[in-house]
């Protein structure tokens, strides 16, 4: 896509500067550019994010690239060079809102910590994206989602009793992660802005840990086990103690979500199997009742889905008002007439013409809402441009990409 001459939407004039790879502290930082900001995203030199290489490629860029770095302006920088870390230490003093996903220690051994640039431009926001914390005895090993999913509690309580944990299929604890970043970096604008704004108010550190903001998911964990002292095990494809509620089979081989844990639900959903003995049970009446008969209900409407293709099915419980849905993979939501209606999916071009759909901005703003101006950049497409900015001439670019700093 061309690139318009100015961002828009309601974080139009933020600048974010953007440092770190993969996906917590880039999911974050393209959350702000979807919205308007300004993100300049650093990368170096020598191959730039790793995320440019994974997953399914086209002509040797990832497909995954044109979301995670949509809207944003890539700079290449080596920060193991002084000139390097010098121009990124500009940026950083032009930001108002600094992204960052490195280990703990890292940018303050660049001088571009956090207290570091706050002695300068006090109205500086710092997200900082990390495994455990900045703080702690943990806060200086490496952290990966997985193990953010595991210790935040996720993975203990995913997949069948009788079996190993499961993963979901998707990097969630990294993106709960940087959704936990973005509502911080909100905050904290918002308490900038009320102070002083740009020029006088208060800036802060967000402090964002990936087991932590898995650990925030996690419901009733920690009061049922100080006050019951019950642990939540895994529990298949069913919600724990709420009856019924799990994925069951059609007959065609489809799987279909069927939540009637409310109790007039489950009645609705009784008498449209033709089930009126479970129906009229008082013991069922209520969901106690039906905790204690899970295994029985479950059957129930198991060898009622069997019976049933997944079409057929949905069109009885549609008429019987009863909450449920089949388990869509990527080819059935892009059939889906809600996606459809919703406008969930975006058409775009790559350079070189090829058509390409990318999934819509969410969420949906009615006056200001996200958009799309242009796909993941190519490594250090913007480097003239943004170096240009800070006062560089074409001979001194010339230089430092003769020096290797950019």
């Amino acid at each position: 896509m061309t690139e318009p001459s100015a961002n828009t939407g309601p974080l139009k004039g933020i600048k974010v500067l953007e440092l770190g790879t993969l996906i917590a502290g880039p999911f974050c930082a393209r959350m702000l550019a979807e919205f308007g900001a300004d993100v300049i995203k650093i990368e170096a030199p020598d191959g730039g994010d790793p995320i440019r290489t994974w997953r399914v490629l086209k002509d040797g860029t990832s497909l995954w690239w044109s979301v995670q770095a949509r809207n944003k302006k890539s700079v290449t920088l080596n920060l193991k060079s002084p000139e390097g870390r010098a121009i990124a230490r500009q940026l950083a003093l032009e930001a108002d809102i600094i992204i960052e996903n490195y280990r703990p220690g890292v940018l303050e051994k660049w001088d571009l910590g956090y207290e570091q640039l706050k002695q300068i431009k006090p109205s500086l926001i710092m997200v900082r994206l990390s495994g455990f914390g900045q703080t702690g005895p943990m806060k200086d090993l490496p952290g990966f989602g997985a193990i953010g999913e595991s210790m935040g509690g996720l993975r203990y309580v995913s997949g069948f009793a009788d079996r190993p944990p499961v993963r979901v299929g998707v990097s969630i604890g990294d993106s709960v992660a940087a959704l936990h970043g973005v509502i911080g970096a909100m905050m904290a604008l918002r308490h900038r802005d009320v102070t002083g704004g740009r020029e006088h108010g208060e800036g802060q550190m967000v402090d964002v840990a990936l087991y932590e903001s898995v650990f925030n998911l996690m419901e009733s964990l920690v009061p049922e086990y100080d006050q019951a002292g019950v642990v939540r095990e895994r529990t298949g494809g069913s919600l724990p103690g709420i009856v019924p509620s799990n994925t069951y089979t059609t007959g065609d081989g489809e799987n279909i979500v069927i939540a009637g844990n409310g109790d007039a639900i489950f009645k609705r959903l009784m008498l449209a199997m033709g089930r009126i003995d479970m129906a009229g049970d008082p013991q069922l009446a209520r969901n106690d009742g039906r905790v204690a008969r899970t295994q029985e209900i479950d059957d129930a409407i198991g060898a009622w889905c069997a019976t049933h293709t997944i079409d057929s099915a949905l069109a009885v419980l549609k008429a019987a008002d009863v909450p449920s849905g089949k388990i869509y993979s990527v080819r059935d939501m892009m059939s889906d007439p809600q996606f459809l209606a919703r406008e969930m999916f975006e058409q775009h071009q790559f350079p070189d013409g090829t058509p390409v759909k990318l999934p819509a901005i969410s969420p949906k703003l009615s006056a200001t809402p996200g958009k799309t101006q242009w796909l993941g950049p190519t490594l250090g497409q913007h480097n003239d441009e943004v170096l240009a900015s800070l006062g560089y001439d074409a001979a001194a670019i010339a230089r430092l990409k003769a020096d290797g700093v950019v």
